[in-house]
């Protein structure tokens, strides 16, 4: 998401003449109606391309680079440890546990997931600790206590294993692999779409407010100008938000979420501390553009799609696993509730190396809406600077190398974005635009 940089650009003026010396009221007239006016010097363009390059300073780099090596880190550190748990047997064991503990599947499923979930936590924590708290506050861009920290990772946990073992998700899932063992990816895929949306719906309501407060826009003289801003765009009168996402991190962001009563657009208080009224309306501009070119709706129904692809390769690898693996797992059903360990392992695998087919997509719609703002506002300037802020404030890298561009971003690069500030003016060359058609 969009977020600003506020620098004031140095007018030199320039002097006609020195008639400022220790003469007396009447020479200061004489020579004022002798000296022709100057017009101050316009100041140089901004080279903000220069500007970006010097932001990323080598504390930025050496940020940038841990934060790409976790990402690979991460997914991997997840999918050893579930291997761990399968192959030392405790999977079976936890699935002996949750027998004894209860007699429905609903039961067995919630009591092995919890466990297994705390197990997996327990044997991550310390890379989640140096990943989430001890890095952010190395570089300056949390100064979230570790008490607050832990909190927000025990709600995490909580809405997970509701969500998932105390809602009946995980006996439904279990229910269709056992009653459809060739086809049950194909009946989890469809079950995708209800599920996605459900999601979508609640978390603006629900899930959200569990770690921050949620507050309409108090700033009046701003939230009319968005509001203009969005009768231009041809949006109806949405709710806009301010989030103290200040207790958790310095850095800057905007999104918009939810669809019908739950839609909302976000400003996270740090960007409305750190950003210019300009560089604010014209990442509203980009966020409006998501809503008017319906990027929530295309990306649930990619995701809906996407799903029988994800699934059926789910479905092959974790059948696959068991026939070659189970007598060491200790299960030889995919339905058997011990196997709930190799599922998340999968899944894990699978959802990384998706990810740059994911990150493709969401670049592509972020671009789109970036043209949707510079169209909207016509302020290039405003937008180039809120991308050069952006870029400083989350120490990003401008110009990463191309795989890790395409393994991890989800967004254009900065110097992508900056770029495209600089250069695309239609309305300067008499065309039309490519995505804002309003007036």
């Amino acid at each position: 998401m969009l977020v600003a940089l506020v620098l004031a650009a140095a007018l030199a003026a320039g002097s006609g003449s020195a008639s400022t010396d220790s003469a007396g009221a009447d020479s200061l007239s004489e020579v004022a109606a002798d000296t022709v006016a100057v017009a101050p010097a316009p100041a140089p363009p901004r080279d903000y391309l220069s500007e970006m390059r010097a932001n990323f300073t080598s504390n930025n780099r050496v940020y940038w680079a841990t934060k790409v090596a976790l990402a690979f880190i991460g997914p991997l550190a997840s999918v050893l440890a579930g291997l761990l748990v399968l192959f030392s047997g405790l999977a079976a064991k936890l699935r002996d546990i949750a027998a004894v503990l209860g007699r429905t599947r609903w039961v067995r499923l919630l009591v092995v997931f919890t466990l297994y979930t705390l197990v997996v936590y327990a044997i991550t924590f310390p890379l989640a600790w140096y990943q989430g708290f001890a890095l952010e506050h190395q570089f300056g861009l949390s100064n979230q206590s570790l008490g607050d920290w832990l909190g927000d990772q025990g709600k995490e946990l909580m809405v997970g294993i509701v969500s998932l073992g105390v809602l009946p998700i995980l006996a439904l899932v279990y229910w269709v692999i056992e009653s459809s063992p060739k086809r049950w990816w194909l009946w989890l895929a469809a079950g995708t779409l209800p599920i996605v949306l459900a999601t979508v719906l609640i978390q603006p309501l629900v899930i959200d407010p569990l770690f921050n407060r949620f507050t309409p826009l108090r700033d009046q003289h701003l939230k009319t100008r968005i509001l203009d801003l969005a009768e231009r765009a041809g949006i109806p009168g949405r709710n806009v938000y301010q989030v103290d996402r200040s207790k958790q991190t310095n850095t800057y962001n905007a999104y918009v979420t939810g669809f019908g009563v739950s839609q909302r657009i976000v400003l996270w208080d740090t960007t409305l501390e750190g950003m210019a009224e300009d560089e604010i309306l014209f990442v509203m501009g980009h966020e409006m553009g998501h809503y008017r070119l319906a990027h929530i709706w295309k990306g649930i129904a990619a995701t809906a799609l996407a799903s029988f692809l994800f699934f059926w390769v789910v479905a092959r690898l974790s059948e696959w696993a068991t026939r070659r693996f189970g007598p060491s797992f200790g299960f030889d059903r995919l339905h058997d509730p011990a196997s709930l360990p190799l599922l998340s392992v999968v899944l894990t695998l699978v959802v990384f190396l998706s990810q740059p087919v994911a990150n493709g997509f969401s670049r592509a719609i972020e671009t789109e809406a970036d043209v949707f703002g510079l169209e909207i506002t016509r302020d290039n300037d405003a937008a180039a600077r809120a991308f050069l802020k952006f870029g400083a404030q989350n120490k990003s890298n401008p110009e990463p190398p191309a795989w890790i561009r395409f393994a991890l971003y989800s967004h254009p690069t900065l110097s992508e974005r900056v770029r495209l500030a600089l250069d695309y003016r239609p309305w300067e060359e008499g065309k039309p635009n490519r995505r804002y058609h309003g007036r």
